[in-house]
């Protein structure tokens, strides 16, 4: 098992008598019923539907002071707390930044040999693995009382791009993209079930008329990986960014029209000039809509 602490990642804490309310009606991630050792994956988005922040979200237990701890970006940690602060209006809820005390530690290729505090399997995909909210300078004994290997974050990056999952600023920029757009849907990210949250409206338009016309995608590179928001082409046709790469993977935000296009056209994709494939092609193929007889 392989444990790597993660220096691009901060939390919040929402805690409060309204809190678990308040952030329903807010995120995209149905907490309802949520509980300590478990997390969920939402984001908080703009009345347009765009994408503010993503984040996993767990409950904090009631020994350690209860409420809710925000794993999201280190970058956004301060304007997600003051974003939320914006939102609470009367709602009885504190909100603070804890990211100077408090990190995250990813484990994965492995079940931990013990479950510590603050413990949660990673909701998006289970090939992801572990985290566990501790401050940076416990990474060397909670590795090794999980059993884990400590290793650099980079290696942890290469696992999450290998398993096909975005990263927020690297793969789609904030402010700039739908949930749909970033596989959140795909990564149970949001719950179309649960009542109104901020963007639902559109969110639930795209799902129910099937109109996200741009999805991340796993890519295989064939040499040297194109820089990170190079425009992919399919002949002289725009039709991607290059996301994040590692080795010979990587991810790319396409739209997955013209790139069936260019597939049926048998036309290469490239970007900077350096040529790259679907992983998966079968994945930008729109199944046809069913109609009733």
């Amino acid at each position: 098992m392989k444990a790597a602490f993660l220096p691009d990642r901060g939390v919040v804490k929402v805690s409060g008598e309204d809190a678990r309310n308040f952030l329903n009606g807010l995120i995209t991630a149905d907490i309802a019923d949520l509980c300590p050792g478990q997390a969920r994956f939402g984001a908080l988005l703009t009345p347009q539907g765009k994408i503010i922040v993503d984040f996993l979200i767990t409950e904090t237990p009631a020994g350690q002071g209860g409420g809710f701890l925000i794993d999201a970006p280190r970058a956004l940690a301060k304007a997600l707390a003051d974003k939320l602060g914006f939102y609470k209006l009367r709602a009885k809820v504190v909100v603070e930044n804890l990211t100077d005390n408090l990190g995250v530690l990813a484990a994965w290729d492995g079940t931990p040999t013990v479950t510590p505090d603050l413990a949660f399997a990673d909701p998006r995909n289970a090939q992801l693995g572990w985290r566990i909210l501790i401050p940076e300078e416990l990474k060397q004994k909670l590795a090794d009382l999980i059993g884990a290997d400590l290793v650099d974050s980079s290696a942890y990056e290469a696992h999450r791009i290998a398993t096909g999952v975005p990263r927020g600023g690297l793969d789609f920029t904030y402010g700039d993209a739908f949930p749909h757009e970033t596989n959140m849907d795909h990564l149970h990210g949001v719950d179309f079930d649960k009542g109104c949250y901020v963007g639902q409206e559109v969110v639930s338009r795209m799902q129910h008329r099937g109109t996200a016309r741009t999805r991340t995608v796993k890519i295989i590179l064939d040499g040297p990986s194109p820089e990170t928001g190079a425009t992919i082409l399919a002949g002289d046709k725009q039709v991607g960014t290059m996301g994040s790469a590692a080795g010979e993977r990587g991810l790319a935000l396409v739209r997955i029209d013209r790139v069936a296009d260019a597939l049926d056209a048998g036309q290469p994709l490239t970007a900077g000039g350096l040529s790259l494939r679907l992983a998966e092609p079968d994945v930008v193929r729109t199944p046809p809509r069913q109609t009733v007889a």
